[in-house]
């Protein structure tokens, strides 16, 4: 984005992570890139009970089922609402970039949004293509990037450890019982 000349605004507003010290971990992430790359950043509140308020209901939903639409929806629209606020014209997210993702889920939401918001625009750019999905690879790894194996939520947690849980677990080769 800054390589075509745009000027963007970080906005973090991530209610769904956690723990808490998942969410710092991951603000800290962030916090560092924009610094080293002089873009502006807001820190949004971390609503933890308003994004289990908005989800009730929703806990054994699979991945990319409705609750991932309200999580969505409201993180985005909370964006919008800052972006109508603040006079910016365009908001977009970095949700899509994930593969784990379904973009098609996360452009629905903001489209919603946006319509809620006369005056602003939600630009789907497919972060994936056009080798997007092979810079972000090359900067996590350059960056160092602390990498999750879920998307931040409790319940993608508890999916991620039934998961681990599930594997074969390796020998021990020293074990001589």
């Amino acid at each position: 984005m800054i390589e075509s000349g745009l000027k963007p605004t970080v906005y973090f507003y991530n209610p769904n992570i956690s723990p808490r010290e998942e969410y710092e971990h991951r603000k800290q992430e962030v916090v560092r890139y924009v610094q080293k790359m002089n873009i502006p950043f807001v820190d949004a509140d971390y609503e933890a009970d308003r994004w289990l308020e908005t989800t009730k209901g929703h806990e054994e939903d699979a991945e990319r089922g409705a609750r991932c639409t309200l999580c969505f929806e409201m993180r985005l629209g909370k964006t919008a609402a800052y972006a109508a606020e603040n006079g910016f014209k365009v908001f977009s997210t970095s949700l899509g970039i994930s593969r784990w993702k379904d973009l098609e889920q996360v452009s629905r939401a903001g489209r919603r949004v946006a319509f809620l918001f006369p005056g602003i625009v939600f630009w789907e750019h497919n972060w994936r293509l056009m080798g997007g999905q092979a810079q972000m690879e090359k900067i996590t790894r350059e960056e160092k990037f602390y990498r999750q194996n879920y998307c931040g939520c409790i319940y993608s947690l508890r999916e991620s450890i039934k998961r681990s849980l599930s594997k074969p677990s390796m020998v021990n080769p020293l074990d001589t019982k």
